[in-house]
């Protein structure tokens, strides 16, 4: 059986295929958990294409984004993101940033994303935009300092996710599930925005609306029953998790089992109620 932090390791490259199968992530984007067993950490890959992140490949960092262990493997330039924002925010226990396509013309064009379908209420009533230009001046727009992601996590607030001008966006959760279930949603309401927009009627949810939907949603059978269903496209897809790192002659976490055997692990992976630099790389 394999141990919590194993899971983890899975549920981070479950994370980032799923994304990357469902088009969110593409070369680019990249999914981190916080350590469930300890909160001052948190796992995300070395730096790797979405859809080929294993097991094998996810690293532990502090939260200052500095690897636990020495590595001479390639590390996300951005993951101060994913640190700066585990600092401020002891509810979120896994981050994703993207620069999906449905959300990149809301942030070039600064229009507001707002909740149009139910589904959408995930992305709460108002999103907020970060403008990297405010307090940094020209950039070359990735978020590669510890202040630059303290900035972003600021504007982040108590927020779901916070767009990204000229950039992306960054979506947080109480757990991978519920990542990967509002990142998907909230890219697909953007879709619809986008296309009612076309037909000149955009209305959007109500307060009240929004505050109702977004506890439905949260509950672990919404989250459970997608993840279920897009790791179940992930295996149709071919997209699987292999037993090895392919590419860098390291064994995985799961070295050694059969292919079998890590589908199985994935499959047993439920939600969970969340617990109270060098690369150059992106």
């Amino acid at each position: 059986m394999a141990s919590i932090i194993e899971q983890t390791r899975v549920d981070v490259a479950l994370g980032n295929r799923i994304l990357a199968h469902e088009g969110i992530l593409d070369a680019f984007g990249h999914v981190s958990i916080r350590n469930p067993n300890n909160p001052d950490r948190y796992f995300l890959s070395r730096s790797r294409s979405p859809e080929l992140v294993e097991p094998g490949d996810v690293l532990e960092y502090d939260l200052d984004s500095n690897p636990i262990k020495p590595t001479k493997d390639r590390l996300y330039a951005e993951r101060v993101i994913h640190g700066e924002i585990y600092k401020v925010r002891p509810d979120v226990m896994a981050v994703v940033h993207h620069h999906a396509p449905a959300i990149m013309p809301f942030v070039i064009a600064g229009v507001d994303l707002l909740p149009v379908m139910h589904l959408g209420a995930v992305i709460g009533e108002k999103v907020p935009t970060w403008d990297q230009y405010d307090e940094f001046g020209d950039t070359n727009l990735l978020v590669v300092k510890p202040e630059e992601g303290a900035s972003l996590a600021r504007a982040l607030g108590d927020a779901p996710l916070v767009m990204m001008k000229a950039h992306g966006a960054t979506v947080v959760g109480s757990n991978v599930q519920e990542l990967v279930f509002r990142t998907i949603y909230s890219c697909r309401n953007a879709e619809y925005q986008f296309l009612a927009n076309m037909l000149g009627n955009v209305t959007t949810l109500r307060p009240g609306e929004v505050e109702k939907g977004a506890q439905i949603h949260s509950m672990p059978t919404s989250s459970f029953r997608t993840w279920e269903y897009w790791n179940a496209r992930l295996e149709k897809a071919g997209s699987g998790l292999r037993s090895s790192r392919s590419g860098s002659g390291k064994k995985s976490v799961s070295a050694g089992a059969k292919r079998a055997s890590v589908a199985k692990v994935a499959k047993k992976a439920t939600p969970k109620k969340a617990k109270k630099s060098k690369g150059r790389t992106r």
